[in-house]
């Protein structure tokens, strides 16, 4: 019995669940992070920025996370929809991790203004733009 036309079918499969990257960013499309967040009393983090996308064809994101002394722990601070229609947005995420695992002070915050687009027969993500910046935590 022949394995090949089953691995065919694994590695077309697996080409096809590949995220959709845009070959070059497009100057029309950006994500900042506001310099400074917050951090309340009980842990909960508030991110903030402002982002600017072209059309989309699926639903659309934008997704912050934010990481303190080591890059290798990040903790996810929420998401919010996005509208793509070139126009500049806020956005803002809240989010609480786990118990004292971050304080005020210097963070390094990643976000992503995300698309997941209809391809066949599952979306796939589409990465509009991302941005890797340093910040200060205040307590609020």
């Amino acid at each position: 019995m022949s394995l090949r036309p089953a691995l065919g079918a694994a590695a077309l499969l697996l080409l096809a669940a590949l995220p959709v990257v845009p070959a070059a960013a497009d100057p029309g499309e950006s994500v900042t992070v506001d310099p400074t967040g917050r951090i309340a009393a009980d842990g909960t983090v508030t991110l903030s920025g402002t982002y600017r996308c072209l059309a989309g064809k699926g639903p659309v994101f934008v997704s912050s996370s934010v990481s303190q002394s080591t890059r290798e722990i990040r903790y996810g601070i929420g998401g919010s929809r996005a509208v793509c229609d070139g126009a500049e947005h806020r956005w803002q995420n809240s989010g609480k991790p786990s118990p004292d695992a971050l304080k005020a002070g210097t963070a390094q915050v990643d976000t992503t203004v995300m698309e997941l687009r209809p391809q066949g027969l599952l979306p796939l993500p589409y990465f509009h733009a991302t941005r890797t910046q340093d910040i200060t935590l205040t307590a609020s």
